[in-house]
């Protein structure tokens, strides 16, 4: 199949599954803890900003998708692409540019100043799309991690924190480089 089969649509509900299943197939949640996979990951953006979140089609079958929108931490003037996948037998070829570009543009549009993203340290053929893609580093975070205690030592759900304190650095950290 040649990429002039694939074609780029707006999503829609109808991608879901496909959305959710490539999703699962590519992403590696266990690289970068403060991030999950599922349904309402996808569905947030989808309502929030559905000219933002696009998807590949080939053969009737989701290839690759974006999602992204207009809202990054209490930036709305921010746009976020959190979630860009592109099927393996579909890589190399320009696919996640061509998804990326068509997002940013409809962020743009929709008023967006500047465009966020983040992409996992390992993961450097992400990182040389964004950079090929205009992007620019600008904020390094280190995610520390302590796992669970013991059983006899668990925290009490009353002190569990509600938010994610990863996402809250990284959030803080771009407020920062914003001001500075």
């Amino acid at each position: 199949m040649s990429e002039a089969d694939v074609q780029l649509v707006p999503m829609g509900l109808a991608h879901l599954a496909g959305v959710l299943e490539l999703g699962r197939e590519v992403f590696d949640v266990s690289a970068m803890p403060y991030t999950s996979w599922s349904l309402s990951s996808v569905a947030v953006h989808l309502d929030a900003q559905p000219d933002a979140c696009w998807v590949a089609e080939a053969a009737g079958r989701v290839v690759g998708f974006v999602l992204g929108s207009l809202s990054y931490d209490e930036r709305a003037d921010w746009g976020y692409v959190e979630w860009l996948a592109v099927a393996p037998d579909h890589q190399g070829k320009g696919l996640a540019r061509t998804l990326l570009e068509e997002s940013c543009a409809a962020l743009f549009a929709a008023g967006a100043t500047r465009i966020i993203t983040d992409v996992e340290q390992s993961n450097t053929a992400s990182a040389q799309l964004m950079q090929r893609s205009g992007f620019t580093g600008s904020v390094t975070v280190t995610l520390f991690v302590r796992h669970a205690p013991t059983e006899g030592a668990r925290q009490s759900r009353s002190r569990a924190r509600a938010t994610d304190p990863a996402k809250a650095r990284l959030h803080a950290a771009a407020r920062k480089t914003e001001r500075g």
